[in-house]
């Protein structure tokens, strides 16, 4: 064969295949954005009459808006592992931030500079996680910021554990994210950097900001193949560390931590109007589909009362009343999604199926996974969420788990079962457990089904 025409046909078949491999409104791009710490309240399209949120509000008032999501834990990393594995909390790897037995030992420092040697542990080679599933559909996959998975194994960062390309922090790393908010260290995958802007605790580039100049990078240089973006901001977790107040600096009877707490909110919002703003000048908005959502309740330092974080919800962070479990999420993708407001029953253990369908990757999925593929739901059409189970523990310390309008929660270790009608009461005010005990003896039966035993979580007698 003449080797122009042979060179000419080669390029026309890589064309071709590129072309085939181009993300479609049918088969799109995916970015699913997670805000760390953010109460349910926390949004303007969610009932805040305090944050302002014009971006992520527009995502909710053009695409759907899931009033009943709950994240996969209270806390982060058991949250984050049911997000990535599609396991509930009785079956997942990770299954509270520290474990009692088991995983490695490390250095953990708090808000205040103290050091304590705790022991966590992290996800294993033999875990499928979403990057994994989706690089089979010939995605490119990318974690930005904050992982939470790895322990204190630096071998099982994101970029061992499926996403091709990671920027930002390890907990196997203690320094990688101080300072917080303008932290001076970043990984590049396995290599530690440096932020030069922010050297000596200079306050030039806050982590919000970088984490979406890595993200809208990462875009530029795949937005001619599908990609999965997993932005995972940390804001606005505490220590509640901004400059940039001026949204709030008016509130005079709001404190500093307040004022605070509340920018890094909005912060975040117009870091994702930045990125909304990438795609579209891109071209890319349409064939892009859009998650946010937040890992869990608002934790105990946040101005809960002040700014009504958690609507009124019983409990916070760290508890698996809704305080702490049920999270906004919003799905936006134009011409795609359409506008509506939904009370499915739905959670973290559903994404990796949901995500699988929609880039025909479900032959990939893991067996023992615990979620639904939840796909007609974004497109307006129906799924039965609501007569199954969702389930959430603590091993040994808390257990929850619901089914339709009724709930069954204990956050003390070896407490009678709570029983609450969350159509009646979602504030989980008013305890029904001694008018309808049959019921709470079938959620408690059920409720130890699902438990799986934990080599690192045991329960005395396993």
């Amino acid at each position: 064969m003449n080797y122009r025409l042979f060179l000419a046909l080669t390029g026309a078949v890589a064309a071709a295949e590129a072309e085939a491999q181009k993300a479609t409104p049918e088969r799109p791009n995916i970015i699913f954005i997670l805000a760390d710490d953010m109460g349910y309240g926390d949004l303007s399209c969610f009932g805040s009459k305090h944050v302002k949120t014009p971006n992520i509000d527009r995502l909710s008032e053009t695409g759907t808006t899931f009033t009943q999501c709950y994240a996969g834990s209270g806390i982060s990393s058991p949250s984050r592992c049911s997000l990535m594995t599609g396991k509930h909390t009785g079956n997942t790897r990770i299954r509270d931030n520290q474990c009692p037995v088991g995983g490695i030992q490390g250095v953990k420092i708090n808000a205040n500079g103290d050091t304590t040697y705790i022991r966590r542990t992290n996800l294993m080679p033999s875990d499928t996680t979403i990057a994994t599933v989706l690089g089979t559909a010939g995605y490119r996959t990318c974690l930005v910021n904050k992982w939470h998975l790895d322990g204190y194994d630096p071998m099982a960062s994101p970029n061992h554990r499926g996403f091709d390309e990671f920027y930002g922090w390890t907990i196997s790393t203690v320094h990688s994210n101080s300072p917080y908010y303008y932290p001076y260290y970043r990984f590049v995958g396995d290599s530690l950097t440096t932020i030069e802007e922010n050297a000596h605790d200079a306050h030039v580039r806050h982590n919000t900001d970088i984490s979406t100049d890595d993200a809208i990078a990462f875009i530029g240089r795949n937005k001619e193949r599908p990609f999965f973006l997993y932005l995972a901001y940390d804001a606005p977790h505490e220590p509640y560390i901004i400059d940039e107040t001026s949204w709030y600096d008016g509130q005079q009877d709001w404190s500093m931590n307040t004022k605070r707490y509340a920018s890094l909110i909005t912060h975040m919002d117009r870091a994702i109007g930045r990125l909304l703003a990438y795609l579209d000048r891109e071209g890319l908005r349409e064939n892009t589909l859009v998650i946010f959502a937040s890992d869990n309740g608002a934790a105990v330092q946040a101005p809960i009362a002040e700014l009504n974080c958690n609507v009124g919800f019983h409990g916070r962070k760290g508890q698996l009343y809704e305080g702490g479990i049920r999270v906004p999420m919003i799905v936006n993708q134009p011409g795609r999604v359409p506008v509506q407001k939904l009370q499915n029953l739905i959670y973290f253990p559903d994404v990796m199926p949901t995500l699988a369908a929609l880039t025909g990757s479900e032959n990939s999925l893991p067996q023992g996974i615990n979620g639904i593929n939840i796909l007609p739901l974004f497109y307006g059409q129906p799924v039965d969420t609501d007569h199954r189970m969702l389930y959430w523990e603590f091993t040994g310390k808390q257990r929850a788990a619901r089914l339709g309008d009724w709930k069954c929660v204990t956050i003390k270790k070896n407490a009678p079962l709570e029983l609450y009608n969350l159509k009646d009461d979602p504030e989980e005010r008013h305890n029904l457990a001694d008018e309808y005990p049959e019921m709470v003896k079938r959620f408690d039966e059920e409720m130890r089904r699902m438990h799986q035993p934990s080599e690192c979580w045991p329960l005395d007698g396993e």
